[in-house]
């Protein structure tokens, strides 16, 4: 015999805080913005073909509009051209938002280490999870992929994220 809700209702209500309940959607719906720009984003596509399945975490649509994604994975070289392009891609999208450095040319700019190509994108965007290889694995991915899942379960619906964080793209 339970006191109060239960009593009436009996089973058929589940009590619980409002920031787990929605922490809990949020983490099995990640909507990825795939910005694929060289062999990773190749790789990404293998993560979503049917051998890994990347629709088992609930990240299976992939959007192509930022105002639709809740994460950004970022495949590929990033030259200083596309900087603006990425910085404006990630403003646009809805809060709360997450970033997936993928590969070697993404998290520190890779073999190529000129004056063209950014060395990593957390000089830009915050990144949440780095994957490193050349190219690589999609078991890594997935692993990116739940390990954001497990920091979005923390997040508070009523605190910002990430408001401290300045790229050079920044004013």
């Amino acid at each position: 015999m339970g006191l109060g809700v239960e009593s009436i209702l009996g089973d058929s209500v589940v009590t619980t805080k409002l920031d787990k309940a929605v922490n809990w959607a949020r983490s099995y719906s990640m909507w990825p913005m795939v910005f694929g720009t060289a062999c990773c984003g190749i790789e990404f596509m293998s993560v979503a073909a049917a051998r890994y399945d990347l629709s088992r975490f609930g990240a299976e649509v992939v959007r192509f509009s930022p105002r639709q994604a809740d994460l950004m994975i970022v495949a590929g070289t990033i030259s200083f051209k596309q900087a603006p392009v990425l910085k404006k891609i990630y403003d646009q999208m809805c809060e709360p938002k997450w970033v997936i450095s993928m590969g070697a040319c993404a998290c520190s700019g890779g073999f190529y280490d000129n004056y063209t190509t950014v060395q990593g994108i957390d000089e830009i965007i915050p990144v949440d999870e780095y994957i490193s290889g050349c190219p690589p694995r999609p078991e890594a991915v997935l692993d990116a992929i739940m390990r954001i899942q497990e920091k979005s379960q923390n997040e508070s619906i009523i605190k910002e994220r990430l408001k401290n964080f300045k790229g050079f793209l920044d004013a």
